[in-house]
């Protein structure tokens, strides 16, 4: 009886547990997987955790210039605990404002059909097509100091505001986030099992009270999670904040500011205000997961509610009142398009003047940021698909012990802001084994680390739709696992790593936080440049590149989506 009992723990083999496992574990090291796994995991460490620890320890053992610590600094002058309570407000207002906006928005276009509704669908594009530095200008170019809204109202005795500060800060962040909500409580809407909400009725449950208690629960972990998506973005956002903020101190303001002093960078401080961001985000995690895991609900998707037919005075109500949201979505796009070819004389705009002198220039004379973008971004995309490729193929269909370090790892970005990855590169890379301070690598350095997390979420969303049997057939034939990804994984994937490939570059040439960072004199990209022509209220200048930029971000989507039918948003939704 031993002895059967014995076989029996043995296995079909003849082995013992630890021996079965054992030959497991050398039978995958003969496989590529288990090493790729080493190697991103020792890149991974090098470019993005080391210079995170690096901004961390800088914070709590590095000097200021005046010889105090970072943190004694902080706490002694009251203009940083100013910073960081208005950043904190700031991200709690316009999460508030853009849930206001995002949630009802998505509910009446999963649930209703109503006059206008397909103009609803460019959104998405939206948030892609529109860089936040082009939002901020745009905004001042009709409601600035010299606007044209703001001129053509004076003449009239109506004296508008000043856009600058809160006004502008809450208006201009609250437009250019609120599409997250939108389109994360879409999806979740759509998502979800009427027959749940149709079975609540039926017991006697209003068609309200049927909401709130069946479905809020199962949506609520979309919206939050899209909530803290806005919040992490406003907390980390430079651009807005440096156009608009003017005498409100945030803390990605004051972090810029230590590390591009002109009497020099302070970088005790500016760790130690890169790691109060860091930490302001890491809070609001923790907080999302723990409402979360409270009220988690698991439902098995069904079939969708069909969309209400909306007519008459209501559908044209709604209709208005998305199209009037949609047309100030867009309100980005048609200013930059007239401010390129508007006269302007320094500072000053010559509305209903035109003009193709601004473009002349660039393409002439100032051609250089447009190549450096163009140069950068296609190096830093090819670079980051390739890894975003290789990331979720091991974290969904190769795991080992391994890869949820990767995977954790590689998502670590979207709690860090751009300021706070520039300013780790630079302390990292500015000197020693490995200087990439002053050339075009840091730069496509930065841009990698920062979209990272993008494309490989786009890159793993087909993956689970690919069955495993697939593969398993194939190596079952003789042919080799590496082989087998790549004749029969890998074109299963294209169109995912299209997709993926199409939204790094849209995100990556619009990218301004941690380039501005990391950048050196000759080396600026197009959303450099139009910050600092900003910065010196050259608008019309700024315009030019602006349209250029709109240009470089919606040619590969007009491509994708129209000739090569690429759906960008099937891994959003």
């Amino acid at each position: 009886m031993s002895e059967v009992s014995t076989a029996a723990a043995a296995g079909p083999t003849g082995l013992s547990a630890p021996s079965l496992r054992w030959a497991t574990t050398m039978r995958s090291l003969r496989t590529p997987w288990p090493w790729l796994t080493l190697a991103l995991l020792a890149l991974l460490v090098v470019f993005l955790l080391l210079p995170l620890v690096q901004v961390l320890i800088g914070s709590f053992s590095g000097i200021g210039r005046d010889g105090r610590s970072g943190w004694a600094i902080v706490a002694a002058e009251p203009r940083y605990l100013h910073a960081v309570l208005n950043t904190i407000m700031l991200g709690v207002v316009v999460t508030l404002f853009a849930l206001v906006i995002g949630v009802p928005l998505a509910w009446f276009t999963a649930r209703f059909d109503f006059p206008g509704k397909g103009i609803v669908a460019v959104l998405p594009l939206v948030t892609i097509v529109v860089p936040e530095v082009i939002a901020a200008q745009t905004w001042l170019m009709m409601v600035g100091n010299n606007g044209l809204v703001t001129r053509a109202l004076a003449e009239r005795g109506i004296e508008l505001p000043s856009f600058y500060g809160w006004t502008g800060l809450i208006t201009v962040m609250t437009f250019t986030y609120y599409t997250y909500v939108y389109i994360g409580t879409l999806a979740a809407i759509r998502g979800f099992d009427v027959q749940l909400e149709e079975a609540a009725q039926s017991l006697g449950t209003s068609p309200a009270a049927s909401r709130f208690k069946v479905m809020l629960p199962v949506v609520l972990p979309a919206v939050l999670a899209s909530a803290l998506l806005v919040f992490t973005l406003v907390v980390g956002n430079f651009a807005v904040a440096m156009v608009l903020s003017n005498r409100v101190p945030l803390l990605s303001v004051l972090t810029y500011q230590a590390t591009v002093s002109e009497v020099g960078s302070d970088p005790a401080l500016q760790s130690t205000l890169a790691t109060l961001s860091v930490a302001i985000v890491m809070l609001a995690l923790f907080a999302q997961r723990r409402i979360v895991a409270r009220g988690r609900r698991e439902v098995v998707q069904g079939r969708g509610a069909v969309a209400q037919r909306l007519a008459g005075w209501r559908g044209a109500l709604l209709g208005t009142a998305a199209g009037a949201v949609v047309a100030v979505s867009l309100l980005p796009v048609a200013s930059i398009v007239v401010g390129a070819f508007t006269q302007a004389r320094g500072p000053v705009m010559r509305w209903g003047q035109w003009t193709t002198a601004h473009l002349e220039r660039v393409f002439t004379r100032a051609i250089d940021p447009l190549l450096n973008t163009l140069t950068y971004a296609a190096i830093a995309t090819a670079i980051g698909i390739t890894l975003a490729t290789v990331i979720s193929v091991l974290v969904v269909k190769k795991r080992n012990a391994a890869t949820p370090l990767l995977d954790y790892l590689t998502a670590l970005p979207l709690a860090l802001s751009g300021t706070v990855i520039g300013i780790g590169l630079l302390m990292t890379f500015n000197t020693g084994w490995l200087s990439l301070t002053g050339t075009g690598a840091i730069i496509v350095l930065a841009y990698v680390v920062r979209r990272l997390p993008f494309g490989t979420r786009n890159a793993s969303s087909t993956l689970y739709n690919i069955p495993d049997s697939i593969e398993e057939a194939s190596i079952s034939l003789g042919v080799p696992p590496l082989r087998t990804f790549l004749r029969v994984v890998l074109p299963l994937m294209a169109p995912a790593i299209a997709a993926a490939a199409v939204l790094t570059w849209t995100t990556t040439v619009a990218e301004l936080s941690a380039s501005i960072i990391v950048y050196s004199g000759g080396r600026e990209t197009m959303p450099i440049q139009i910050f600092r022509l900003i910065d010196s209220g050259l608008m019309a200048q700024a315009s030019a590149y602006g349209l250029l930029l709109i240009a470089v971000i919606v040619l590969p989507i007009v491509l994708a989506t129209r000739f090569a039918r690429i759906d960008l948003f099937a891994s959003r939704a």
